[in-house]
């Protein structure tokens, strides 16, 4: 992909259609991505709005196999037992199949994380001692989207936190003035973008007032 292809790759989705259909894809391609387009929509990431004007954010992007391996072994530690109850729930003929699916591809992400060829992580420079998370977590929806936009498959994961302080120094970052808050595994998609399923705007759109009994 040549540098003047990653430039102008993705600046013609309209947004509202980005957002409608953009989606968490867990499953991956381990198929190499440029890293041109990974500073590309982590540049997106810095358009985010921050207190102050602030701009905490640090991003990093791994991508060499054995330290992603390295990772991918602690992620899996974590997520074994923080997805137990669910496998357990799942046993139940009436448990949801949306939930199923989930579920599954969730596993599916754990299973072949280190074949995820990027994996992005997003910190921050804490402010009186705690990540600016009202500045992060915007800058990371404005990444999730630009990998929309761009035509790569990512999602959201906080599980790596359990290891977090051992991680963020594997990673160069200070785990207490600059911790990791989300990590991206980024790659080409196997499946396709679609809109999720979503509840209607109705149910949770009020004016001026929420009426009494809608939220019971």
């Amino acid at each position: 992909m040549s540098a003047d292809s990653v430039e102008t790759l993705g600046e013609d989705l309209p947004l509202l259609e980005g957002i409608r259909t953009n989606r968490a894809i867990r499953r991956l391609k381990p198929d190499a991505v440029p890293i041109e387009l990974i500073r590309k929509v982590c540049e997106a990431g810095t358009f985010a709005p921050s207190g102050g004007n602030r701009q905490p954010w640090q991003f990093v992007a791994v991508t060499d196999r054995e330290r992603r391996a390295h990772i991918a072994t602690l992620y899996r530690e974590t997520f074994k037992a923080y997805i137990a109850p669910a496998i357990a729930a799942a046993r139940d003929p009436d448990y949801p199949e949306a939930k199923r699916r989930n579920m599954k591809a969730a596993i599916y992400l754990a299973e072949h994380l280190h074949e995820a060829p990027v994996h992005l992580f997003v910190a921050g420079w804490t402010r009186r001692g705690q990540p600016q998370s009202q500045a992060l977590f915007p800058a990371i929806q404005n990444v999730l989207l630009a990998c929309r936009a761009v035509g790569l498959g990512a999602s959201l994961t906080t599980a790596h936190r359990a290891h977090g302080e051992a991680i963020d120094r594997f990673l160069g970052l200070d785990p207490v003035r600059t911790p990791s808050i989300a990590l991206i595994p980024i790659g080409w998609p196997k499946g396709r973008f679609g809109t999720p399923t979503r509840r209607s705007i109705d149910t949770c759109f009020f004016e001026d007032a929420v009426p009494e009994g809608a939220l019971s």
